[in-house]
Parts: C-alpha cells; sequence; structure tokens
C-alpha cells in the first residue's frame, strides 16, 4: 500500500499537476493540504474520473484537507482535532481506509511569531499532540499525514542559521514534534534515512528550487505497530519542477501487506 501526502496549495489551480501525479505514480491513499477551495467547489468529478473515492473540508481561500482513496472502503471518523471542535479553520479529517486510520493534517504556519498566530499554532499543537495520543491508546494501525509546519532538526533545512527565528524552527514547534515521536509514533523517512538531506518545500523566490534551499516539513507519521510494515519512503521532488506546480513536493510511504 502507498500513502501519500501532498500540500497543493490550491486544488483548482494546480489540478493538471495534481491529476498528472496521480496518473504516473498511483497511490493508494493520498492526503492533500491547502486545498484553498469551499466545500462546494471541490473537483470531486475530477477526483472520481481519476479512480479516486474522497473526503474533504474545504474552506473558502484558505487552509482545507481531503484524504483520497483507490479503495471505496472508506469512512469519515473525524472532521477537527479532539478539543478543538469549535476551531473555524478547515485543518484536520480523520478517516478509516481498510483497516487504517489515516489522519490528514495541516498544522498552523505560526507566523509572525511572537504573537497570536504563534500561540495559535502552540494551541493548535497541543491538541493535536492529545488526539494523536489517544489514537495510540486505541491500538488501531495509524498514519498522520500532512503539512507540519515543522523543521524538526538542521538536518531538514538549508541554511539552519537563517531560520532561527521562523515559527517553523522555534524550539516550541520542534519540541512539541518531538513530543509526538516520544509518544511511539515513527518519522517514517527519518526512520528509513537517518542521516539523508531531504526537503520536501522550496520557495517560490530566489529560485530556492534549483539550489536546492529547501526544507522538510510535509510529514508521514506512523503508529509504532506500522514500522514493521514500512518497505520504502521517499519524495518526489520532480513535481515541484513541473510547470504552475506547488512550492511543495508529495511525499510517500510504501506499507507492506500484513
Amino acid at each position: 500500500m502507498k500513502i501519500a501526502t501532498y500540500n497543493v496549495n490550491g486544488i483548482n489551480g494546480r489540478l493538471p499537476v495534481l491529476l498528472k501525479w496521480l496518473s504516473e505514480t498511483g497511490p493508494d491513499i493520498v492526503c492533500l493540504q491547502e486545498l484553498k477551495a469551499p466545500q462546494e467547489n471541490f473537483p470531486e468529478q475530477a477526483i472520481k474520473d481519476a479512480g479516486y473515492h474522497a473526503l474533504w473540508k474545504g474552506q473558502k481561500s484558505w487552509n482545507g484537507v481531503a484524504i483520497l482513496s483507490r479503495s471505496a472502503d472508506i469512512r469519515l471518523v473525524h472532521e477537527s482535532v479532539s478539543g478543538n471542535e469549535e476551531d473555524e479553520n478547515s485543518r484536520y479529517i480523520e478517516a478509516l481506509v481498510h483497516d487504517i486510520r489515516v489522519g490528514c493534517l495541516y498544522l498552523p504556519n505560526g507566523n509572525p511569531n511572537p504573537g497570536p498566530k504563534f500561540d495559535y499554532k502552540l494551541d493548535w499543537f497541543e491538541k493535536f499532540i492529545k488526539h494523536a495520543e489517544a489514537l495510540l491508546k486505541e491500538k488501531i494501525p495509524a498514519v498522520l499525514a500532512g503539512d507540519y509546519n515543522v523543521i524538526p532538526t538542521e538536518l531538514d533545512v538549508y541554511k539552519p542559521e537563517n531560520w532561527k527565528t521562523d515559527a517553523l524552527f522555534r524550539p516550541e514547534s520542534r519540541a512539541a514534534f518531538k513530543q509526538l515521536t516520544d509518544q511511539g509514533w515513527i518519522d517514517s523517512i527519518r526512520h528509513l534515512y537517518p542521516d539523508e538531506r531531504i526537503y520536501t518545500y522550496w520557495d517560490y523566490f530566489r529560485k530556492a528550487y534549483d539550489r536546492n534551499a529547501g526544507l522538510r516539513i510535509d510529514h508521514l507519521l506512523l503508529s509504532p505497530d506500522l514500522s514493521g510494515r514500512l518497505k520504502d519512503a521517499g519524495v518526489d521532488r520532480q513535481v515541484r519542477g513541473w510547470e504552475k506546480t506547488s512550492d511543495h513536493a508529495p511525499v510517500w510511504i510504501e506499507l507492506a501487506d500484513r
């Protein structure tokens, strides 16, 4: 089973890129972030024609998350993080696909900081950590995939000295991410490639992609019971080089059958 996460940065504007990538790579499950489309403007028919069933939570102009599945065996479980049901922003959706719980998230950016946006990021993160802990207690195989807006370590950023004051690299953000992995969640990329410099995002400015001046902020975290099934993981870096593409590239894992 191949599971991917992709911040599309506007699903309707990037739809040709998304459909091309789906056609070329054929992941079984896909988590999408930053739909930037209200609920009624999600391109359901185009996604269906590409061979996928979809659950989504849209929002006009901003945010928005979706889970795509090749299998019709997909059932909505949550549309928000536990304890954060009143949040007006569309940042989380969770589904049961076959026997795996799939959580798709778009964690707040947090800039500028300090300030209310950073406070919101940390508050959202705290609730998400509690939600993730409760998931582990259910002992259901689970994947938490999405744009975490967190650079976990210096290995995950080009020129880390330039990011010391950014919300993505602030000690509080990194500590929150570490809380997740300390719970037992497996950072799939780092599990397989502990020392390799791997990026998932390149800014549109200053020819960042051409210079490989990137960040690793898109993550797939696995519950411990899935770690033994992890066969491979990677980034479809070439997609970032396509015309009219997102500033993120798709990230994926492959899980062995039981």
